[in-house]
């Protein structure tokens, strides 16, 4: 096993909550030497939620496995020395401040780019560096209001919710790592650094599929549809004796093999259910009946597992604590211990340099502090 596909990659991480040390610990599962350098204060992660017994929080271990540890206050010379001290030797820089922030600290984009003319600056913010809004605070819930999300979820009748993991900040850490690693390709040719820019808003809007694929063809707004599929029926939660149960039947086959399992094949032959668009004209005809067939099973019967087996997908629903300890789950080294800890594991696998958890996240200035 060698060091990982980044081996030799220096970053200097000074983001703080989620996008971007989310970003900074993927490239640190890949082998990246990470530091990152949190105020004196702490990222404000620290405190959210349960902690280990050295303090650390469950939010904050999660997003900062696989780095080195550093303290310091940006605003005094000790702290812009290490920073620039790091930077010197560094290929990428990951920070979220407020545009102006850096600037203060003697540590301007344009002055960055100057001084370290293979730097790969990526910057992470709520609204951009540009645009009405630039420069304005804003959160993973906030922004799920903002961009439509929000509006996208619950069911018909109800309010507007929040979607509870935080896949806004998730999938811009995503897109931040997309980035580094195209900006890391280009300077492969042109020795160059570039500044990455990512936006919380831009990553949302970036999820709206096929929401608004289908708006911009139709120009009527979508509505709520609770856990159903805007484009597929049946694909929706049902009842049954074994527990609630998720069946997507995405194709005509897929129907077909559900409606016989079901002992009513008859259903595919229907005109009113024949194809996908006639299903989603008569959704609610579609799942009255369906509900009413699988309500009538025999509880020992694992229609989840036979339709899977058929080439139907279908589950029960889980819940976290089932899903986390379930055998394929651990198979496959998505849920792994370290210090006898849980964590969650490398989600993308390479097959000549794996990524590996090598270090967990450790307490405030473990490796470094650096006060004036």
């Amino acid at each position: 096993m060698t060091g990982g596909a980044l081996a030799g990659v220096r970053v200097v991480d000074l983001s703080r909550v989620l996008a971007g040390p989310y970003c900074a610990q993927l490239l640190g599962d890949h082998g990246a030497d990470v530091v990152k350098v949190e105020p004196l204060t702490g990222d404000l992660t620290r405190s959210w939620g349960p902690t280990r017994p050295d303090g650390v929080s469950a939010y904050y271990a999660g997003l900062n496995r696989n780095k080195r540890h550093l303290a310091a206050d940006l605003s005094t010379p000790g702290g812009r020395d290490l920073v620039l001290g790091l930077l010197a030797e560094a290929d990428v820089l990951v920070e979220n401040f407020k545009p102006g922030a850096m600037t203060r600290w003697g540590l301007a984009p344009d002055t960055l780019a100057e001084r370290f003319p293979r730097l790969v600056h990526c910057r992470i913010s709520a609204f951009g560096p540009d645009g009405p809004m630039a420069g304005l605070p804003g959160y993973d819930a906030v922004i799920q209001a903002y961009t439509g999300i929000m509006d996208l979820n619950g069911e018909p009748e109800g309010p507007p919710l929040r979607v509870p993991m935080p896949v806004v900040d998730l999938t811009t850490g995503l897109l931040a790592l997309s980035g580094v690693l195209l900006a890391l390709r280009e300077r492969a040719e042109s020795g160059k650094g570039q500044r990455v820019d990512i936006s919380l808003v831009d990553g949302a809007l970036s999820l709206l599929h096929p929401a608004a694929a289908t708006y911009f063809m139709t120009g009527a707004p979508p509505r709520r549809l609770g856990s159903a599929h805007p484009n597929i029926a049946p694909c929706d939660t049902f009842p049954s004796p074994a527990g609630d149960i998720y069946v997507a039947a995405g194709n005509d086959r897929q129907f077909a093999a559900l409606t016989a399992f079901l002992g009513a094949p008859e259903l595919a032959d229907d005109p009113r259910f024949r194809r996908n668009a006639d299903r989603l004209a008569h959704r609610h005809e579609l799942d009255t009946v369906l509900a009413r067939l699988i309500a009538a099973l025999d509880p020992a019967t694992d229609l989840a597992r036979t339709l899977i087996t058929e080439g139907v997908p279908a589950t029960l629903v889980r819940t976290l604590p089932q899903a986390l300890d379930a055998e394929d789950v651990t198979a496959r080294g998505m849920v792994t211990e370290l210090d006898g800890l849980r964590t969650l594991g490398v989600p993308v696998r390479l097959s000549r340099t794996p990524g590996s958890i090598r270090t967990p996240a450790r307490p405030l200035g473990a490796d470094q502090v650096a006060e004036g």
